[in-house]
């Protein structure tokens, strides 16, 4: 199976939520948010590398999540972490599904789904 229809599958068992594609011009494209806030917890793409910072403009899959700000910068220095594509760079980044560790992703994954929830309160409020 294809690691961005591996992500899809996860995505849809552990949280319920269907992959929306909104943009005619980029169909592979799919957003995920969450079903009653409507908040984007993440966004899988294929976009040219050097977007992200590789030295190649052959299409690369990644993923955009949330994290928390005091850790962006640590996790960039991560094997297959990017500043975010198209996001805001201090509370986002992009992972390069080829390059990132399987297990990190996933944890990820789901520490962008828990901190774009209503509930969620940042340690500083």
């Amino acid at each position: 199976m294809l690691i961005e229809n591996k992500i899809s599958q996860y995505i849809s068992e552990h949280y319920n939520v269907p992959a929306e594609y909104l943009w005619n011009k980029f169909p592979q494209y799919a957003v995920f948010r969450h079903s009653k806030s409507r908040k984007w917890f993440a966004i899988l793409m294929n976009v040219a590398g050097h977007k992200i910072g590789l030295n190649t403009i052959e299409d690369t899959w990644i993923i955009n999540v949330k994290a928390k700000p005091e850790l962006i910068g640590s996790l960039r220095l991560m094997k297959g972490i990017y500043p975010a594509y198209h996001m805001n760079k201090e509370h986002w980044l992009s992972l390069n599904l080829v390059e990132v560790d399987e297990e990190l992703l996933y944890q990820l994954i789901n520490e962008s789904y828990f901190l774009t929830t209503k509930k969620y309160k940042s340690s500083s409020n």
